[in-house]
């Protein structure tokens, strides 16, 4: 990856506002789908974490109840950015990229969006109930309630604004397991909680580095942030990420596997966070699912992880 693939400015942050927006493809059908976000299903994956963890994946039943959840949460975000969105909308009309979102460029209504909300939210609830069980409904209950907090009363709370969205990984990594009613390591919950951490300390990071004394009219509490604290936060987290998973690689029994495969993915997994930084650190990580997509090196290391993971957790 070369040294322009990754450099930002906020002169081009500011150039970009002299154009008109974009408005997405397909009219108010195809403002509707960008509005919940697919590219941010990727996040979704993690629901499948649990489960892998456990040896228990290739039950169908437990299978089943992973594809279930994912749709539910993708319902359960798509609710979050709705009503998100619509509160936002003037703050995303001043952002470079963010006032190409549905909404802000006008291609969808903010009544519109006012109301899809709550439906999606009360949505994902009753079919996390009838799909799955009490607690994942709670779960997925507790997510919507925590978010809408966060975009009404927390976003501008220090701290807490980074815990609050962190959060939300972390419920994706434990909902899995629990809807096929599996037990949760206190390794794997810490690694995915400070993981979570890291990604959202970086995007926080990188929308400083882009946009310089601009970042904060888009987003009031980075005007309290310094770049060095959220530089101290994300390099923090990814230390604790690394040391977490490894204690939960090595608590993982190897069985009568040749090698430790488990152990081992601690190699790509710990360049797949060294290569995300350079994002980070260069500023242009303010979109993690973009970077995770697009980057082939990335893609290539995760895949190499999570080969590595599976042998060991089924002990080949």
């Amino acid at each position: 990856m070369s040294t322009s693939e990754i450099e930002a400015s906020p002169q081009a942050a500011a150039d970009s506002l002299e154009a008109p927006p974009r408005r997405p493809r397909g009219g108010l059908p195809g403002g509707l789908v960008k509005l919940a976000r697919p590219k941010q299903w990727v996040k979704n994956v993690l629901v499948f974490a649990a489960p892998l963890a456990a040896g228990r994946i290739d039950e169908w039943d437990v299978l089943r109840q992973c594809i279930y959840v994912f749709a539910i949460f993708c319902l359960a975000a798509a609710s979050i950015y709705y009503v998100n969105d619509a509160a936002d909308v003037e703050s995303d009309r001043r952002h470079p990229k963010k006032r190409n979102r549905p909404i802000a460029s006008g291609a969808v209504p903010v009544k519109l969006a006012w109301a899809l909300g709550p439906v999606l939210a009360v949505g994902s609830v009753v079919l996390a109930v009838v799909l799955c069980n009490r607690n994942t409904a709670l779960v997925v209950g507790l997510y919507i309630v925590l978010n809408l907090f966060y975009c009404f009363a927390f976003k501008h709370v220090l701290v807490l604004d980074l815990m609050m969205v962190a959060s939300g990984f972390l419920f994706r990594a434990m909902i899995g397991g629990l809807a096929a009613e599996l037990p949760l390591s206190r390794w794997f919950l810490l690694t995915a909680g400070f993981g979570s951490l890291f990604m959202v300390a970086g995007k926080r990071y990188s929308e400083m580095v882009l946009m310089g004394e601009e970042a904060a009219k888009t987003r009031a509490s980075l005007a309290n942030y310094s770049i060095t604290y959220l530089r101290f936060v994300w390099q923090m987290a990814v230390a604790v990420t690394v040391l977490t998973y490894s204690l939960w690689a090595f608590e993982i029994p190897q069985g009568d596997a040749t090698l430790a495969w488990q152990q081992l993915s601690l190699v790509p997994f710990g360049f797949v966070l060294l290569r995300y930084a350079l994002y980070v650190d260069a500023g242009t990580a303010g979109a993690p699912e973009d970077v995770v997509l697009k980057d082939k090196v990335i893609v290539g290391l995760g895949l190499a992880w999570l080969i590595m993971f599976v042998l060991g957790v089924f002990h080949v």
